[in-house]
């Protein structure tokens, strides 16, 4: 053997394998947000539309045969609730933007792809989401709503004769940032405990990839203004407590007007949504997308009139406009959009 085979033989020997399926990293998105995170399209709408020769289309992609895919590459977690990603992964009995963005993801990577949903109804980025950055409302903000729960209390004892304490500043405080602490619980959960909450990916790493946020209906009431403020300490907050700096970041702005103007409130905070399009130390790792211009028209036009005609409505939509209709359409749409956003941020970031 010449000396330049011998070489080349040893090098070979000495070079690093290539990486085992099991060396992979499993790729982890965060979907957090509020109800229409959680998802509001009813499963008896995607199963009516699936087959519908008028809208089977948009959803073949999701389908195999008559059956709804069952993906073997995308898990899902969402608060009491786990599996394979396929339809169902929203509010009982309905599905939300996760099965397209899902599916998105899974298309995409080569490697199996986990999403963390951690959404509830109801939550404001005001009080629940907010993050720590962000401190407290003013002393007099909390001192009025501490007065608000002591004569709410103070009345119930009287109503009903009975002697419970009242409550304290730090009863008040500890609602601030509940749901941040809950979502940060769940990833750690997850991201800890992947092999055995998912078997399959029992001894693989996990990488977190993205966060994708969904929320603002309840911030209308009164923390508008505050809106834009919260939202970047939000983003940064999350990336400094899961020490991932340039966490790709998508939002979905609000966009329950539909094909009508956002006005008032509404409009406040989705100019504050979209204005983080527009921070210099966001450029490349964050996407705010509209969801307004995804509108689901066949929906948005029968919904005045829903009341009249129910058996038409069911074959179209499911819910109220602060839930996008009920619309699977509407809301697949949105997941696609959240999926193509966040793919352009990871290919801007290589």
């Amino acid at each position: 053997m010449t000396r330049f085979m011998v070489g080349f033989v040893a090098a070979c020997l000495l070079a690093p394998a290539p990486a085992s399926a099991a060396d992979k990293p499993v790729r982890v998105f965060i979907l957090a947000g509020q109800s229409n995170m959680e998802g509001k399209a009813p499963n008896t709408l995607m199963d009516h539309q699936a087959t519908d020769p008028k809208t089977k289309d948009l959803f073949a992609h999701l389908r195999k045969g008559d059956k709804w895919i069952v993906r073997d590459d995308v898990f899902i977690k969402f608060l009491d609730r786990k599996g394979l990603l396929t339809v169902g992964y929203g509010s009982p009995n309905r599905t939300g933007c996760e099965l397209e963005f899902g599916t998105a993801m899974g298309d995409h990577f080569k490697e199996s792809v986990i999403l963390v949903k951690a959404a509830w109804g109801g939550h404001s980025l005001y009080k629940m989401f907010r993050s720590p950055s962000a401190g407290f409302p003013a002393a007099a903000v909390l001192e009025k709503e501490l007065k608000q729960a002591q004569d709410r209390v103070t009345k119930e004892n009287e109503k009903n004769k009975k002697n419970n304490p009242l409550p304290t500043m730090d009863d008040v405080k500890k609602d601030y940032g509940s749901s941040y602490r809950k979502m940060m619980a769940e990833v750690k959960d997850v991201t800890d405990n992947a092999g055995t909450l998912f078997p399959v990916l029992k001894g693989k790493p996990v990488e977190l990839t993205g966060f994708v946020w969904f929320q603002g209906w309840n911030d209308q009431y009164g923390a508008e203004n505050e809106y834009e403020s919260n939202l970047t300490h939000f983003i940064q907050d999350v990336r400094k407590d899961l020490k991932a700096p340039k966490l790709p970041f998508v939002i979905a702005a609000m966009g329950q007007n539909g094909s009508k103007p956002a006005t008032g409130a509404m409009l406040t905070i989705q100019k504050a949504q979209l204005a983080m399009n527009d921070v210099p130390q966001f450029k490349g790792n964050v996407k705010t997308i509209r969801t307004d211009a995804l509108v689901d028209t066949a929906a948005e036009e029968l919904y005045p009139t829903w009341q009249k005609n129910p058996d038409q409505w069911k074959l179209v939509g499911g819910d109220h406009p602060y839930h996008y209709l009920g619309s699977a359409i509407w809301f697949n749409r949105i997941g696609k959009a959240m999926g193509d956003a966040m793919l352009e941020l990871l290919k801007d970031q290589k």
